[in-house]
């Protein structure tokens, strides 16, 4: 298949949706998330740009399905060119000495677990050509971030160590730092934020597509 494949793992709503809108008309699209009716509407949507896509409606943190799912692509297209990986918990804030154990939980399991299972999984199917992207976010120590900003810091540290290791071998693995936008994630930290003051999410996809040359 000459075609190139984009896995995008939390590809609903928000940064992922617009990645794969964004990159559709020069990539087939996986998309991965748990919301079967999101990723319908995703799929209309790059079906309007003249693209097309493979749902796969199913929880990152299941590391059976997404065993499988890996499996399905490598017979089917024995590649994947880019993995955007977007999936995340923002737990809700609340001060250290007050985190609810299943909140931390569920942020270890979606934001670092699920990465440590990924990244073993793509390294094959990415290969020496590919290109694996993941996102910062600077609010690790700031006050009631405690799960969010603690394993969001985990799962950038380990993409680190990845692209530390495969600068000379490949894949190439990067790091961006994206503007705040108007998500679901961002209006629950900060209620009460004027939400025009910031970027949309298809307006900073294709700012950061840009930069990466892609």
């Amino acid at each position: 298949m000459t075609q190139k494949i984009a896995l995008i793992t939390g590809a609903s709503r928000g940064l992922g949706a617009a990645f794969a809108e964004a990159l559709c008309q020069k990539h087939h699209i996986v998309a991965v998330a748990r919301t079967t009716g999101a990723l319908e509407e995703l799929d209309d949507r790059i079906q309007a740009k003249g693209g097309t896509a493979t749902l796969a409606p199913m929880d990152v943190t299941n590391g059976d399905a997404m065993a499988q799912l890996c499996r399905s692509i490598h017979d089917r297209w024995g590649k994947v060119d880019l993995w955007v990986h977007t999936a995340i918990h923002g737990a809700p804030l609340t001060p250290t000495g007050h985190i609810d154990p299943k909140d931390w939980a569920k942020s270890v399991s979606i934001n670092l677990d699920a990465t440590g299972r990924l990244i073993p999984f793509l390294t094959p199917l990415l290969g020496e050509e590919g290109h694996a992207i993941f996102f910062d976010d600077p609010r690790g120590g700031q006050k009631f971030f405690g799960s969010y900003g603690a394993t969001k810091a985990a799962q950038i540290a380990l993409a680190r160590s990845w692209q530390a290791e495969t600068v000379s071998t490949g894949p190439r693995v990067t790091i961006l730092n994206p503007q705040g936008m108007p998500t679901g994630t961002r209006a629950r930290f900060f209620p009460g934020e004027p939400r025009e003051t910031l970027v949309s999410a298809h307006d900073e996809a294709r700012r950061l597509l840009e930069e990466l040359g892609l």
